[in-house]
This record gives C-alpha cells, structure tokens and sequence, in this order.
C-alpha cells in the first residue's frame, strides 16, 4: 500500500509540474511580451516541460507495473489507451514550438534577432492546443480509476 501511495504521488507531482510548466509557455508565448529574456526562458521553460513530460509517463507507467491493480487490469482498459493517446498527441505537437524556440534562442544569440511576430503565434497556438488537449487526459483518469471502461 505504501508502494502504492507513493507512485500516486509521483506522478501527480510531475502531472502538476508539466502543467505549471505548460501553462508558463502559454503565459510566455506572447507577441506583446517577446523579447530577449522570454526567448531564453522559453526554451529552459520547455525544456523542464519536457522532463516532466518523461517523468508523466515513467510514473504512470510504474503505477500500471507496480500499482495495487496490476497491470492486466490496466492495459485491457480501452481508456488507458485513450490517454496514452493523447498524451502521445500533446507530445507530438510539443515538438514544433520545441524546434521554434532553440531556433529563435540561435538566432537570438548569433544575430540579435527576436522572432517574428507570426512565429510568436504560431509557437502558441500549438502550446494553446496542448494545453486544451491536456484536460481530456484527467477526465479519462478518473473514470478509469473507477473502473470504467472494462
């Protein structure tokens, strides 16, 4: 049970720490706020996103091997599948503002540049659709805790 209660908190840590993360991405993003610092912030902010990202999916993978219910009970559940899912859908459109933001830090840091306004917007956008694609996951959670789905 301890083992149990553990992983739990595990993973909701790093669940809450790619969100603040996320949402500091969101909140960074901004064509009326782009300057110097927030192109550099921006890519330690989505680096630290992307750890937690990884450190998401090792718990909730831990939680599945080693969690009170085993993992026969959790990987025949179609809503597992669900938020793996989309959870592989956020990790996917995180890759575009990820190369957006380490090519605006090298030309920041070669030639001074800050990036173009329409860049700016397209990094949000996708940050904006991550962060509206995220809150599925936790509905998905929560009816398979309660055994839905089987």
């Amino acid at each position: 049970m301890t083992l149990e209660a553990i992983l739990a908190y595990l993973h909701i840590t790093a669940i809450l720490t790619l969100v603040v993360f996320l949402a500091s991405e969101a909140a960074l993003c901004r064509t009326e706020w782009m300057n110097a610092r927030v192109v550099e912030r921006l890519a330690r902010v989505d680096m630290i996103y992307g750890i937690a990202s990884g450190l998401v999916l090792v718990t909730g993978v831990a939680r599945t091997w080693w969690g009170v219910k085993g993992s026969a009970w959790y990987w025949t559940n179609p809503l597992l599948h669900t938020k793996l899912a989309l959870f592989v859908l956020i990790g996917l459109l995180s890759i575009k503002p990820t190369v957006m933001y380490a090519r605006w830090r090298r030309e920041l840091r070669a030639t001074g540049a800050l990036p173009a306004d329409d860049q700016v917007r397209l990094a949000r956008r996708f940050v904006m659709i991550q962060a509206h694609l995220l809150v599925l996951i936790p509905l998905a959670a929560v009816f398979l805790a309660r055994g839905f789905g089987k």
